[in-house]
């Protein structure tokens, strides 16, 4: 019986549960750290509870790597160890729960269960298949292009909530029911990684690029043209859609070559949804109606101060309001994936509102004073990579920008570069589920663990700093952006 008792133990979980704890109490009770020196001589102090932040940041990311626990509850241990060792007040810590970016996934996870409760999902991946074909490569390779392509136009995580069910609907024709899969993993995992590339080239990918625009402006005087952004990005975003396709071909080879009989089969399904109904309509309106008014909050004046969340959340209430959703999908939404940002917008305010994150970026980036100016460079950029990763990308730029562009001056190097290569990296956060959105949602296919996606992770970041690194050299200077000053 004791036999068969320790088998079912799993000692690995335990370990991981007991290290992050050990190294969380270990920073906590350790005696107060240093300053950190930025090269102009000011001093930023690290708090006692910026240092218990960098504690609880550091045990929740063996957590969430590893996976002891649902995601989702590590993200409530964040607010409670918060409460509990007076990092910050209780109040603080949950009100970040139900922050706007928060409340934003939710409305978008809403439009994606409403495309698939009205049949939209089925009739537009269908559509695609159409298209694309049989071979299972040339249908990854449509689905990265088609998420990275929305998200030109749209928020990334509305983008991935948007392209998520139609993902199942292919998932499904596959033939292996819910059992992980290579295609599976391909599927899902170079959709969150598409939406974060197809996200960099505009204005409408997400709140980073406007937030980052308005930084820029506040410390050089000079705007960042909507289409100067897209300019710069296109190439880089689009180079990275094409390697993240390439890698999974190779590294999550489909098990199948093509998926036989599938145009046969496409064709007998088609035809059994009839015609576009009332409902679909209405679901397309009203996701183009809340899309365009994102869009236009770039140009018209009077938009500028409304709230992505609220808008997102338009849809919400009208599906409801008309009936296209039920109660039985508000059950049916995926909690763990929603508590997940939650967490992580507490941790990524708890860095920052404590000090500990500028603290972090100075003593980060200080290093680089002396070093050439590509290293400085590519060393601002893995910071806002790795920072990212964990908390808001707005947030990680807005610690690393101010300390880098004092730095770039004594380089040499011009404010332009700092920026783009931070946007650049701020986007696409491979490792963590709760680096992005897309990840998060992407994670609800079960078709893939933590650990692999930060597995694959690793490897797409590498390759995206080296992509990173040829556009800084060779590709921005023919776009002609400046790179060092005269």
């Amino acid at each position: 019986m004791s036999e068969t008792t320790e088998q079912k133990i799993d000692w690995m979980r335990i370990f991981y549960i007991v290290l992050g704890l050990a190294i969380f109490l270990f920073i906590y009770f350790m005696p107060p750290w240093g300053d950190a020196m930025d090269p102009t001589g000011k001093a930023f102090h690290l708090t006692r509870e910026g240092k218990a932040a960098i504690a609880l940041f550091l045990m929740a990311g063996i957590w969430w790597v590893f996976e002891v626990l649902p995601i989702g509850v590590t993200s409530i241990a964040i607010g409670v160890m918060q409460a509990l060792f007076a990092i910050r007040p209780a109040k603080e810590a949950f009100k970040d729960f139900m922050d706007p970016s928060v409340m934003f996934i939710f409305g978008s996870v809403v439009v994606g269960l409403a495309f698939t409760k009205t049949g939209l999902t089925k009739r537009l991946a269908y559509k695609m298949l159409g298209v694309v074909g049989d071979r299972t490569n040339m249908i990854l390779l449509g689905c990265l292009v088609v998420t990275a392509g929305l998200a030109h136009f749209m928020a990334h995580t509305a983008a991935a909530a948007t392209v998520f069910p139609i993902l199942i609907a292919i998932n499904d024709l596959y033939g292996e029911g819910n059992k992980p899969t290579n295609f599976g993993k391909s599927l899902f995992i170079g959709m969150a990684y598409a939406a974060g590339a197809g996200s960099i080239i505009s204005m409408l990918g997400s709140a980073r690029a406007p937030a980052a625009a308005g930084m820029f402006k506040e410390f050089t005087g000079r705007d960042v043209g909507f289409f100067q952004l897209t300019e710069y990005m296109f190439v880089i975003g689009w180079i990275m859609v094409f390697l993240i396709w390439i890698y999974l071909c190779i590294f999550l080879k489909p098990e199948k070559d093509r998926i036989e009989g599938l145009k046969e089969r496409v064709k007998e399904l088609s035809s059994k949804l009839g015609p576009i109904t009332r409902d679909e309509i209405f679901v397309i309106v009203c996701v183009f109606f809340v899309v365009l008014v994102m869009g236009l909050m770039s140009f018209v004046p009077i938009l500028k101060n409304q709230d992505r969340a609220s808008l997102m959340l338009i849809s919400t209430l009208l599906f409801f309001v008309f009936k296209v959703l039920s109660v039985k999908e508000l059950e049916d939404i995926p909690w763990n994936i929603i508590l997940l940002f939650s967490g992580a917008m507490s941790i990524g305010f708890c860095l920052w509102q404590t000090g500990a994150a500028q603290w972090m970026a100075v003593n980060w980036l200080v290093m680089f004073k002396q070093a050439p100016w590509i290293v400085f460079v590519l060393g601002i950029a893995f910071f806002v990579l790795m920072m990212t990763n964990f908390i808001m990308n707005v947030a990680a730029i807005a610690i690393s920008l101010p300390v880098s562009l004092v730095i770039a001056k004594y380089l040499g190097v011009a404010p332009d570069v700092i920026l783009y290569a931070s946007l650049v990296t701020a986007g696409m956060p491979f490792l963590l589920l709760i680096g992005a959105a897309p990840n998060a949602i992407a994670y609800e296919s079960r078709q893939f663990t933590t650990g692999e996606f930060f597995r694959h992770g690793v490897w797409m970041s590498i390759a995206l700093m080296v992509v990173l690194g040829i556009a800084v050299v060779t590709i921005w200077p023919l776009l002609g952006m400046q790179i060092l000053i005269k």
